[in-house]
């Protein structure tokens, strides 16, 4: 056999994919247009094994979706071009071809349409196919195919993930299989439908035989065998029939998927004799099979296409609705994910990949799959989001692939088993609470140092009758407003562009966050008294109205406004990272804290009230260093999901937080994170208790001295 017919019989294989069902005229357009472009690529490079491939593929295929297209003159002619282009490249007339295939071109773009949704999932799944073949083959002209009609959709429907498919398919990237993955997850998340090529009949008897199996490897006293079985019958096969057995029967369906994924395997897991797990296949998964391949008869021994588009109305339960029995199963069962996804690093780490891979298989199987139940309907795009991650997982420890490629599969699951928690538990009435009053408490403390010292140089200005510089000292505090709001865009601008992973990004905020509470509540307890806080203002007082200049008090205006909008900045980035879907709680915050400073003010400069410093100063040093505390419990929590710090549970030890509350409070059930929590707010203790009882007692016995001294002179 010649390269150009082996090449042909390999496109071949491909033609049956939208014959299957009807396929959608503009389709067939796209995917015959890319036949032909190759074709044309070929006689160009003088290829004429790929180019008589492409065009006889361009052809037949054309010709078996033939019915699918309107019987219109212009559509017969595009055929006649494609049938002469195949038939002029064996008699080695390439001119002829190249004619004839710019003819088809011209033809087929004519009458093209616009192609939409599901026309994209159709070519993405005849890409698919192709590549595979071609991987599978070692055939060129059917890699180059899928790669062609990948790129193609890629430009109809621009998106990063279809670009990612045509990179992988154009560098020839041999794992075909999790190629496969990246199209039905792209098909799915980008255009709202399912797409899988399957062959039920051969599906149910492969479910048999490995029902079979699980029998004989039971028999042979190899129960780890027999669960591998039964895994691969449900996981590798049952589930791309659920969708078939569910749009005729759901009940059945979902017993079934009881039978097989659960019971079963807890029979294998309690090591019940064969006997018995002879008799619950016979009984409960045999004729369950049976009933449902009856149902489903009439798609028949081929490949299919099957997709379902999402409804465009289509209602949603909403965020938090499952009932508390779900969300408790939901918070157990990340627990035992983390738990497993952490034995499958280790293992993997080790080179240990069959421990591996069976861990990062449970964590989908028996745990993250009873997640599914109240998440799928609230979210399905995400729910499969993150079955293809498992996916990925899977096939990543199974290569094996590298340790930095597991660590960052691991990391993406970790993400959103947050998410997943979120979206079924929803935020409840803590967790934005908290958000609530940190944000008020950041404004309120940040804002309360500038209101008192802009307040005194009002009053100082207004008693030395120099009121001249009271318009420059509102241009410096509206200059620093700006400058803060320019902060914080150029903030979020640099890290978007910065490429680095959000876990490091929300780090690096949460730990500069802590730096600066930490110190700023230092500097707090230090001004803590009435005394030394006007000593300060005095002479920042002092410094501007000495040189007599209109451009200092703007920039001391400036900058007392400007240092306490940048640590604005930080503080309010590193919560906000942490406060997902209470950002109205936040903003709500951030206003009341605004209008508590205008009242502060309002009352320093109209009522002329004596403030209470101490007890503000001590309040604010309070919240910042809760805040502190709690950034620091999140710092440490992303390192270590990062794998920049260990992981050591604590579970059963310390309180598993809802994930909300624990976001905003840092408070998570590992050593790391408590072990640093303890010693920072250690420290404020200690330091507290020096600063407001230790240091003043002392002052007072050394001012007690010094009197008796002065009574006994």
């Amino acid at each position: 056999m010649n390269a150009a017919l082996a090449a042909t019989l390999a496109l071949a294989l491909l033609l049956p994919v939208l014959a299957a069902d009807a396929a959608a005229p503009a389709a067939v357009h796209e995917v015959t247009l890319a036949s032909v472009g190759l074709a044309a690529s070929a006689i160009g490079a003088g290829d004429e094994e790929g180019a008589t491939a492409h065009a006889r593929f361009a052809a037949e295929f054309y010709a078996n979706n033939a019915a699918d297209l309107d019987a219109s003159e212009a559509h017969e002619e595009a055929h006649l071009f494609l049938l002469d282009a195949s038939s002029l490249l064996p008699a080695g007339n390439h001119v002829g071809a190249m004619q004839a295939l710019d003819s088809a071109a011209q033809a087929l773009r004519g009458n093209a349409g616009v192609t939409g949704p599901a026309d994209h999932v159709e070519m993405l799944a005849v890409a698919e196919k192709s590549y595979r073949e071609g991987i599978i083959y070692s055939n060129g002209a059917s890699a180059a195919l899928g790669a062609a009609i990948a790129e193609r959709v890629a430009e109809l429907a621009p998106d990063e993930r279809l670009d990612e498919i045509a990179a992988k398919m154009r560098a020839r990237d041999a794992d075909y299989g999790r190629v496969a993955e990246d199209v039905a997850y792209a098909q799915r998340t980008v255009f709202g439908a399912a797409s899988v090529e399957i062959d039920p009949p051969q599906l149910y008897r492969t479910i048999r035989s490995l029902n079979d199996g699980v029998i004989e490897a039971a028999e042979a006293g190899d129960y780890a065998l027999a669960d591998a079985r039964a895994v691969e019958a449900y996981l590798d096969n049952f589930e791309y029939l659920e969708p078939l057995i569910e749009a005729v029967d759901e009940d059945l369906m979902l017993g079934l998927e009881e039978a097989m994924r659960v019971d079963l395997r807890e029979l294998i897991a309690a090591r019940e004799p064969p006997e018995a797990l002879r008799e619950h296949i016979e009984r409960n998964i045999l004729p369950g099979l049976e009933e449902a391949e009856a149902l489903t008869v009439d798609l028949g021994p081929r490949s299919i296409v099957a997709t379902e588009l999402a409804e465009p109305g289509s209602s949603l339960a909403r965020m938090g609705s499952a009932s508390d029995a779900q969300k408790a199963t939901v918070r157990d069962e990340i627990d035992r994910i983390r738990g497993l996804l952490a034995e499958a690093a280790a293992m993997h780490d080790a080179g240990e990949h069959d421990g591996a891979y069976s861990a990062a298989r449970s964590a989908y199987l028996d745990s993250y799959e009873l997640i599914e139940v109240p998440l799928r309907s609230i979210s399905p795009d995400f729910t499969l989001e993150v079955e293809h991650q498992f996916a990925v997982l899977r096939n990543l420890v199974r290569a094996p692939a590298e340790r930095a490629e597991v660590r960052e599969a691991i990391t993406a699951i970790e993400r959103n088993l947050d998410e997943s928690e979120r979206l079924v538990g929803g935020t409840g009435l803590l967790a934005p609470a908290i958000a609530f009053v940190s944000s008020f408490a950041i404004i309120f403390r940040e804002g309360l140092e500038s209101v008192l010292i802009l307040g005194a140089i009002l009053a100082y200005l207004e008693a030395t009758r120099n009121t001249r510089f009271r318009t420059h000292l509102f241009y410096g505090v509206l200059a620093g407003i700006g400058a803060t709001g320019v902060t914080w865009v150029a903030a979020q601008y640099i890290i978007d562009i910065s490429g680095a992973s959000r876990e490091l990004i929300e780090a690096v905020a949460a730990l500069s966050a802590t730096a600066v509470l930490f110190y700023v509540s230092f500097w707090v307890l230090n001004k803590i008294e009435h005394r030394k806080w006007m000593e300060f203002v005095k002479a920042k007082v002092w410094q501007a109205t000495t040189t007599g200049s209109a451009t200092v008090f703007v920039m001391l205006s400036f900058f007392t406004v400007y240092r306490e909008g940048f640590e604005t900045v930080l503080f309010y980035q590193a919560m906000v990272g942490f406060a997902r879907y209470s950002e109205l709680y936040v903003v709500l915050g951030l206003i009341l804290g605004l209008a508590s400073l205008l009242g502060v003010y309002w009352g320093m400069r109209r009522l002329g009230r004596r403030l209470p410093l101490r007890a503000l100063f001590g309040l604010t040093m309070g919240v910042g260093a809760y805040l502190s505390v709690a950034f620091l419990g999140n710092a440490v929590r992303e390192l270590q999901v990062l794998d920049i710090v260990p992981y050591t549970s604590m579970l059963g030890t310390i309180p598993r937080l809802d994930i909300n509350v624990a976001l905003m409070t840092g408070i998570y059930p590992t050593l790391e994170t408590t072990i640093a929590q303890v010693v920072l707010a250690g420290i404020y203790v200690v330091a507290s208790s020096y600063v407001l009882v230790m240091r003043p007692r002392r002052a007072a016995r050394l001012e007690a001295m010094r009197k008796s001294r002065r009574d006994a002179q």
